[in-house]
């Protein structure tokens, strides 16, 4: 059974649906949750009875005891001022009004049926008076629900209220003690809370007409007797044993005598398994949410699992993201054909305005055709702009690197070193592209000629898409082929055919990776490969660089880099793959990776932790580039002093080495894996730090590259990688590459 088929299985009279937030800073996607919840709710009652009616609460009538990080400036001096007094920081309205305009945009978006309220108002129109004074009057009854709930005695001088201060205009610094039946005694306290001061002024004052605030726990049940309110979720915090709800049920019950309304607790939701948290920075905002999904996508999103369940919503490097579109589908499906009641229930009450059929191609499809060229027109004739809109917001900031798909201007790098039957293959699709239109007759026959060639079909395909864009895997070869210009596809495979000057080796061919075999400069310890097998080391030698302290466009790209990392968390980072062979390789050498942490670690920690990038010199920040979108460690070094050969061993008892930006010499322990010249050591623990005679400056002319790999970060990862930091640093330091090489454990 849906579960809101459930929940309400026994209500079918006149109900009152009731739910409520504190316009006081960002909207979480989480904070959605309860709003689409209640909705679904009472579009389910209303199937049953017409006069059931739902309401939404702004609270803001509570004081602001927290900013967000941009209004810390210019709002710290209203702490402890009421939401809705407080000023809002455009200047329209108050603060309450400026979060409250926000969150009913997406009600609007979402089709939020509920008839907002704001609970300032009720104080002031003198709607909770009567519940004010019924409080006063019971307030023993209330402080013994406290005890009885939290197990320990209230003091007699605490009131069930707040007043607002005549003299300073500060709520959550005052304190009621004392109630004669028409006015209360109260003292505006300098310490009552840690993150306002009251200004000591004490008096008598009416508590009536929008002067007094009863706390959450007691305003909680005097708004179901006030609203008749009889069915309210909340979430999983407040409903916890303990909780905000335990307390308020029993003045509810014990206080107001009455029955309580129907309750039920959902699950938050979670990223990378934490609850988001607007104050934490996890998570998405509710607008971001609202760019990456349809309004029917994000309400099917909420409703699709049962309220009790957590729902784990990691879109950054996932495909969580299609496949809940596939889901969506699947429950249109259900709908339309009649297969799955319950799910087709779902996808009615996932709907905004009128029930549409959503798109039957599949959202990935749809992405990739975004990304093709010419693919427009395609996409207008089966009437998939809207989906395409999302698709592109998709591809731009959550999809993995493995879902986009841009064709590169330049002939790749990858693609001179190509098998020569794949550069054969490219020749025949070459040769008889002009004899192909229909996209399905050309996939088939991209096999056929794959077969003659007695090529696998999986190197035939990863000639193409390494041919135009520069990885191994794509879209559908032949949409993405004919959604390109012909010309311009024929002359691109014909570089790769035509050129014989580059190629690899017998033993390159097999292995797919430019092997460096060049013992003069740098070799692997036999035992050191012996013990760790899946060891490679990429080394190039760059020369006649000019280094630079800083460079504007290279500025932008570390920026525009930056924004995509907004959202990234160290509990994410360290699910890297990449991350966790680093830690790995660290715990075998026995060096604690919470204390050094591998480079590409360090790098990505700081940005999660919004700390920000240095900027070192052009070199430096050119490779670090390459670094963090990759997760892999890449080392440059002044040329000119090192002593050669080079060799990556073990480190031995009593070597010691004087690190970067250090003053004194740090000792090796026996089993470290370092890079070694002839005159010592010149880095530690394969990525951690560097030594200071090697390090790379303004006066350096010529660069000893590395890239570190271990494990899941394969050798032709390595070539990758160590081919994209010397391309930005060529980019930014101008040079000459001289050397380019993978050396292995293998």
């Amino acid at each position: 059974m849906f579960w809101a088929d459930k929940i309400l299985e026994k209500r079918a009279g006149e109900e009152v649906i009731n739910d409520s937030w504190t316009p006081s800073g960002m909207i979480h996607m989480g904070g959605l949750k309860g709003p689409i919840l209640h909705s679904t709710l009472f579009r389910v009652l209303k199937e049953k009875n017409e006069d059931t009616s739902f309401i939404f609460g702004f609270d803001d009538a509570d004081p602001i005891d927290g900013l967000p990080l941009d209004l810390v400036d210019s709002h710290t001096k209203y702490m402890g001022f009421p939401i809705s007094i407080a000023p809002s920081p455009d200047g329209d309205g108050s603060f309450g009004d400026y979060f409250g305009k926000k969150m009913r945009k997406l009600f609007d978006a979402l089709n939020i049926e509920a008839k907002i309220y704001k609970t300032s108002e009720l104080y002031k129109d003198g709607t909770f008076d009567r519940a004010i004074k019924f409080v006063l009057d019971g307030a023993e009854e209330v402080r013994k629900a406290y005890a009885d709930v939290y197990k320990k005695d209230v003091k007699k001088d605490w009131f069930p209220l707040q007043v607002i201060c005549p003299n300073c205009g500060k709520l959550g610094t005052t304190k009621v003690t004392g109630w004669n039946g028409k006015e209360i005694d109260f003292c505006c306290e300098e310490n009552l809370v840690s993150w306002a001061k009251g200004c000591g002024y004490c008096g008598k004052m009416s508590p009536f007409g929008g002067k007094g605030k009863m706390p959450w726990k007691v305003e909680w049940p005097a708004k179901w007797w006030t609203l008749g309110v009889t069915i309210e979720g909340a979430g999983k915090d407040h409903m916890s044993a303990g909780g905000s709800y335990d307390v308020s049920k029993k003045i509810y019950t014990d206080v107001f005598k009455k029955e309580l309304p129907l309750s039920f607790a959902y699950e938050h939701f979670l990223s990378h398994g934490k609850k988001m948290s607007s104050s934490k920075g996890i998570g998405l905002t509710g607008e971001e949410l609202l760019e990456m999904l349809t309004p029917q996508v994000a309400r099917f999103l909420m409703i699709k699992t049962p309220p009790n369940q957590a729902i784990e919503f990691t879109p950054w490097s996932t495909d969580i993201i299609p496949k809940l579109y596939d889901d969506y589908q699947k429950a249109a499906d259900a709908y339309f054909e009649k297969k799955d009641n319950d799910l087709g229930r779902i996808f009615n009450f996932s709907q905004v305005g009128e029930i549409k059929r959503p798109p039957k191609i599949r959202f990935s499809q749809i992405a990739q055709w975004e990304q093709m060229p010419n693919m427009k027109e395609e996409i207008k004739k089966e009437n998939l702009e809207e989906w395409a809109k999302y698709a592109r917001v998709w591809i731009e900031k959550y999809a993995p690197e493995s879902d986009k798909f841009a064709v590169k201007k330049e002939l790749p790098e990858e693609a001179r070193r190509l098998l020569p039957k794949q550069k054969e293959f490219l020749k025949k699709v070459s040769t008889e592209l002009n004899k192909e239109s229909d996209a399905e007759v050309f996939q088939k026959n991209l096999y056929e000629w794959a077969k003659e060639l007695d090529l696998q079909s999986k190197e035939a395909f990863s000639a193409i898409y390494t041919a135009l864009l520069g990885k191994d895997h794509g879209p559908k070869a032949s949409w993405l082929i004919l959604s390109l210009d012909r010309k311009f596809v024929q002359n691109r495979f014909s570089q790769i055919y035509s050129n014989d000057s580059n190629h690899y080796s017998d033993e390159e061919e097999k292995k797919g990776f430019q092997l460096l075999e060049k013992p003069e400069i740098f070799s692997i310890d036999k035992e050191l490969k012996n013990k760790y097998p899946s060891i490679s080391v990429g080394v190039a030698i760059i020369k006649e660089v000019n280094i630079q302290k800083e460079n504007k466009a290279l500025e932008k790209e570390k920026k525009d880099l930056l924004e995509l990392f907004t959202n990234l968390t160290t509990e994410e980072l360290g699910q890297y793959p990449e991350v966790i062979s680093y830690r790995k390789l660290y715990k075998a050498m026995g060096v604690d990776w919470h204390s050094r942490r591998p480079s590409p670690e360090a790098l990505l920690r700081r940005i999660a932790l919004k700390k920000g990038l240095y900027t070192i010199n052009t070199c430096v920040d050119a490779y670090n580039l390459a670094v963090m979108k990759n997760r892999v460690s890449v080392g440059a070094f002044d040329l000119d002093k090192i002593q050669f050969p080079t060799i990556l061993r073990f480190a031995k008892e009593g070597e010691e080495i004087l690190l970067l930006g250090d003053e004194n010499p740090t000792k090796y322990k026996d089993g470290e894996i370092a890079y070694f010249d002839q005159a010592g050591g010149f880095n530690m623990d394969f990525n951690f730090r560097d030594a200071q005679r090697t390090a790379v400056g303004l006066e350096t002319k010529n660069v000893f590259i590395n890239v570190d790999g271990i494990y899941d970060i394969t050798p032709q990862k390595v070539e990758e990688v160590l081919k994209q930091a010397c391309d930005l640093i060529i980019k930014y330091c101008g040079g000459k590459m001289e050397l380019f090489g993978v050396e292995t454990g293998e």
